[in-house]
């Protein structure tokens, strides 16, 4: 057989196998999917936040704290640079408002991603940490929350090569934390291309603190959103692709323990956490495909999901909103505050809605 019949088999073998693949991701983003709409009583469109809400996370007083502007390889952005905002659920005007950001912090390079917030028992103090992407890089940045002010007091930047494609993140001290990793190369094109169509299943999560850093869970198909239960024994994972939530426990050196799985039917990005119940509220993607071959004809739509009883045998699994791209595309994030719902998106706007 001659050299060219080689090159036409070889050639011919990669073309089944990358049509498999492509055949196979499709069926993972559930390309075929059309979303059903169901709306929530009384949703209105914050102000303000027209470049994505892509993580909200609500303190105990009402002060929702709010991610925009969001840069992420393959999806609709803007030139606007991030910011952090502050909305008062307690406040019947409802509207969000900017943060301001020291003089010292590189502003025009800002591109936030995860948020959690970690309060400091023996003084109040509030500690807002912030997932990065600077140049389409990963750090995590500390900040203090200054409320009387609306200001965030910039106290560091954090780095290491553990934290190379951080995506979420849980703070579970002043200077400790769980962060996502939601892919494992860093070259946007094996990130974008490689690992989904392969697909590898090589994302992780790590543990950092002052005294150690290390990967305590891994096998994921893209970790995305991450979250902590009230009684902070347990950590939630999303793993995006194959549309699980997984529970870990954890373990007296910071280590995780697996301890179960939760399918949920759809791709699911950030988790936030009721501190009343213990219900995980997930922003989904009810059609990823959609997002990633981004047509404003036909939008990608939104799906909000609420886990109750997720500890025991039979979770409960639900569906309460819903939309198909219409009025809010790409929601990543869902979190509720006194029969109110807040609903945040990847690149487009957020919602405030009332629970049935």
């Amino acid at each position: 057989m001659g050299k060219l019949a080689y090159i036409s088999l070889f050639v011919a073998a990669l073309s089944v196998l990358l049509g498999e693949r492509f055949i196979n991701l499709r069926k993972r983003c559930l390309a075929t999917r059309e979303i059903i709409p169901k709306h929530l009583p009384n949703c209105v469109a914050l102000k303000n936040l027209d470049y994505g809400s892509e993580d909200i996370t609500i303190l105990e007083n009402g002060l929702a704290l709010i991610s925009t502007g969001l840069k992420f390889p393959g999806l609709p952005s803007s030139d606007v640079p991030g910011k952090i905002f502050l909305l008062d659920l307690q406040d019947s005007q409802m509207k969000p408002v900017e943060l301001r950001m020291p003089r010292n912090f590189d502003l025009d390079s800002f591109n936030p991603h995860g948020i959690s917030v970690y309060i400091d028992p023996s003084d109040s103090t509030v500690y807002l940490f912030v997932v990065n992407h600077p140049q389409h890089k990963s750090q995590v940045e500390l900040f203090k929350f200054v409320e009387e002010d609306r200001a965030l007091e910039h106290l560091k930047t954090i780095k290491h090569e553990l934290l190379y494609s951080v995506n979420d993140i849980v703070a579970v001290g002043v200077d400790s934390f769980y962060a996502t990793n939601d892919h494992y190369f860093n070259q946007e094109i094996l990130k974008v291309f490689v690992e989904p169509l392969l697909p590898l299943t090589w994302a992780n999560v790590v543990y950092y603190s002052t005294e150690e850093v290390k990967v305590v869970s891994e096998g994921y198909f893209f970790a995305n959103g991450i979250n902590m239960s009230p009684d902070k024994r347990y950590i939630y994972v999303v793993e995006f692709f194959d549309q699980k939530v997984h529970v870990l426990e954890r373990k007296e050196d910071n280590s995780l323990a697996n301890v179960k799985s939760v399918a949920v039917g759809t791709l699911c990005d950030n988790v936030e956490v009721d501190p009343e119940n213990g219900d995980l509220w997930l922003g989904c993607h009810p059609n990823a495909w959609k997002a990633l071959m981004f047509d404003p004809k036909d939008p990608p739509g939104s799906e909000i999901i609420r886990i109750q009883n997720v500890h025991s045998d039979q979770p409960v699994v639900t569906q309460v909103y819903a939309d198909n791209g219409h009025v809010i595309m790409g929601s990543s994030v869902a979190a509720s505050y006194g029969g109110k719902l807040l609903i945040g998106s990847v690149f487009h706007k957020a919602l405030c809605c009332d629970l049935q």
